[in-house]
């Protein structure tokens, strides 16, 4: 297969280090793989002439329906010529655009829409242009909540924004899940690709509670756990962009987990090894979620381009904004859990 290009955020291409989780080279490209530098996101190309407008046929005719399938065999035959050929892009981090929007964002909207029937709240709160960081409660054993909020921001924001998410380590170390991540936009947490990420205009989302929230027994559920030590809060402060705190309903019950083999985790290297009503007891077939009814709120965004360049330093500043926006949160949730009728519908 034919070398991806790869768009650079700059043209400085000179780094100190890699770290786990960002390749060597972008998924799709080569060694010795031609760049080509393009404008950051947001910017757009003007053409010199307008396209001449195809010919649409009328509504309700038969040529509609034929028209209609012709467009979509051919945009699939040149998405797979261009996937063949390498003629797509792909950014540093390994973000495909294109992929994830023409089949990751496929594959994985029945489960939003139909599975989950996800109800979207506040997405305008989410600015139409510009960094923003999406800070968000995290649950449900397996990280179904991460990509579903994804393709929340990603279907139903006006401008149609892309979620790149904050990874921990081990997403990058599983065969295929680390593929799939870095195509879908995702990036090792650090405060560096996350501070580069903001400063390039784009919507970022972290989970602060990590493996303690995602793995917290079914008896704390909707509880938040610790935000760590406010890192996030200061990459926001060092970017200039706007914190919108994200609460989600509904995916604490999806795999209720009412233990923990610590044994047979630690054997493998995880940070837990679930026990649920259905895992392991009724082998494969205990891994699919239960159908809960999803709600996601996007909260009013809290500013921090008026703190000083030095307030990214202040621990009692980082303190109290990481106990704003946890409290925030936390409220949500428990609003959300007051007005919702069942777990199931």
């Amino acid at each position: 297969m034919a070398d991806a290009k790869v768009i650079p955020f700059d043209d400085d291409r000179s780094r100190a280090r890699r770290r786990p989780g960002r390749p060597e080279e972008p998924s799709g490209a080569g060694p010795g793989g031609p760049a080509a530098v393009r404008a950051l996101p947001g910017a757009r190309e003007v053409p010199d002439e307008a396209p001449a407008p195809e010919p649409v046929a009328e509504p309700g005719t038969e040529e509609t329906g034929r028209a209609g399938w012709e467009r979509k065999l051919a945009g699939g035959l040149a998405f797979l010529r261009r996937r063949v050929t390498g003629e797509y892009e792909v950014d540093e981090f390994g973000y495909d655009a294109e992929l994830t929007d023409q089949v990751l964002m496929s594959l994985l909207r029945p489960l939003y829409e139909k599975y989950f029937r996800v109800e979207v709240k506040g997405v305008g709160n989410i600015p139409e242009k510009g960094g923003a960081l999406i800070v968000a409660n995290h649950s449900g054993t397996l990280p179904l909540d991460g990509l579903m909020m994804q393709v929340a921001v990603h279907d139903h924001h006006p401008a149609g924004r892309h979620l790149r998410l904050l990874a921990a380590d081990l997403v990058f170390v599983l065969p295929v899940v680390n593929e799939l991540a870095r195509k879908a936009g995702h990036t090792l947490a650090c405060a560096e690709d996350a501070e580069r990420l903001l400063k390039a205009g784009e919507v970022v989302g972290v989970m602060p509670e990590g493996f303690k929230g995602i793995g917290k027994p079914f008896s704390e559920r909707y509880k938040l756990q610790r935000f760590g030590r406010g890192g996030f809060v200061s990459t926001a402060l060092r970017a200039g962009v706007p914190i919108v705190p994200c609460s989600i309903v509904g995916a604490e019950e999806i795999y209720p987990m009412i233990g923990n083999a610590k044994t047979l985790a630690r054997l493998l290297g995880l940070p837990y090894v679930p026990v649920t009503p259905t895992f392991p007891w009724l082998g494969p077939l205990g891994m699919l979620p239960l159908p809960t009814k999803w709600t996601i709120e996007f909260g009013e965004p809290i500013p921090t381009d008026g703190y000083p360049p030095e307030a990214a330093e202040d621990p009692m500043l980082m303190f109290n904004l990481t106990d704003q926006v946890r409290e925030q949160i936390q409220h949500t949730l428990y609003k959300l859990l007051v007005q919702r009728r069942s777990v199931f519908f």
